[in-house]
């Protein structure tokens, strides 16, 4: 009876489709929950991610003085003096030059806003000088009946910059406890947990501290490229302020998108009060060109090597973190992927069948002689 068997069938497979789509609609109310407790700890959980990204960026300087000898407190010690002293370095070195040439600068940007002037006062705009005074009265007029929002948009701003202050501080203090006793956590890890666990979770977490440091790494390196390139166009078309802009470029590398653009905006200003718009032009082509290589080829192919993730992947990782959470999803996107990819690996790996071992003899035993096979009968005439 065919007709029976294939409703059988059908009933069998509904079944199964049911308990698959429970299982995941269970799978993704829990990662909702998962988000929303982080969502609710996030004055915790951005310092630790925070100073989890400089311990991976310092570890391998730490773990060459323990190597040779050095205690793990003052290894940890003198890494993050180490690390605040670069810190300290890479501001200097921004801002003494920018304040060397600051009158210079401002000169430029006054010289710049009358060029403006005087091209919004020719063809094809004709905007004459009491239209220009006009607008800058009606601006005024706007800016002083919104004083109120101005002050809350300003106090606001220095709430973000104590918070910030805060964050970094206990970023610091993190990094320095996880260089020193870092080694500690898998070991304790071990003997927390029960069963299999104590196996599972330590591998899965040094294999995610193994990809948590390539991606730092790999940010590093295209951040120095970007650097390195922009810094050598800027100059050769003779921009003031070269090292400082090749810095902040490096330094924002670790921002994507938004950092690029903001870097981008600097030195594209500075050209134009300098050197004027063909220069800066040319630096705006050079600063264009430079990202589009960085994001669609050394990004790409420097991440998926060191983290085991295709380049279309990272790509659509880095938009899909920028939608959900703006910078801060561009910033943790691409780890965060990565450590899926780690869990979801380690998953397989231990869910597939073990391949089948060939059958080895010992060394010392001569492998047995098969048994001589019976004479083939002769065949009938």
């Amino acid at each position: 009876m065919p007709a029976p068997l294939n409703v059988a069938k059908t009933r069998t497979a509904l079944r199964t489709s049911a308990r698959i789509s429970l299982q995941m609609l269970l799978v993704v109310l829990m990662a909702a929950v998962i988000l929303w407790i982080l969502g609710q700890m996030w004055s915790i959980v951005w310092p630790l991610v925070i100073a989890l990204l400089l311990t991976t960026l310092t570890w391998p300087i730490t773990r060459f003085l323990r190597q040779h000898g050095w205690h793990p407190t003052l290894a940890a010690s003198a890494v993050t003096v180490l690390f605040l002293l670069v810190a300290a370095g890479t501001l200097v070195l921004i801002a003494v030059p920018v304040a060397s040439q600051a009158g210079e600068l401002a000169t430029g940007v006054g010289n710049g806003i009358q060029r403006l002037r005087d091209w919004a006062a020719g063809p094809p705009l004709n905007i004459g000088a009491d239209q220009l005074s006009t607008a800058l009265d009606t601006a005024t007029t706007r800016i002083q009946s919104s004083v109120g929002s101005i002050v809350t948009a300003t106090v606001t701003g220095v709430g973000t910059i104590l918070n910030g202050l805060v964050t970094t501080v206990l970023a610091l203090f993190l990094m320095f406890f996880f260089l020193k006793d870092g080694p500690r956590f898998l070991p304790w890890l071990t003997r927390q947990l029960p069963g299999r666990l104590a196996t599972d979770l330590p591998t899965v977490a040094a294999h995610s501290w193994d990809t948590l440091g390539s991606f730092v790494r790999s940010q590093a390196f295209v951040g120095l490229l970007d650097a390195l390139f922009i810094g050598l166009g800027l100059w050769i078309v003779g921009v003031p302020l070269v090292l400082p802009l090749a810095v902040l470029t490096f330094v924002s590398a670790f921002v994507p998108i938004i950092g690029a653009l903001f870097a981008g905006f600097v030195a594209v200003l500075i050209t134009l009060v300098s050197n004027g718009p063909t220069d800066a032009l040319i630096v705006l082509a050079i600063i264009v060109a430079v990202q589009q290589l960085e994001g669609n080829v050394f990004q790409p192919m420097v991440q998926s090597r060191g983290l085991g993730l295709h380049a279309a992947v990272i790509l659509l990782a880095v938009t899909l973190g920028g939608n959900l959470a703006g910078i801060v999803g561009s910033l943790l996107a691409v780890p965060v992927a990565a450590l899926i990819a780690v869990v979801w690996n380690y998953l397989r790996d231990q869910l597939s069948d073990p391949p089948p071992h060939p059958r080895t003899d010992p060394p010392d035993t001569p492998a047995p002689s098969p048994a001589p096979s019976p004479a083939p009968a002769e065949k009938p005439a």
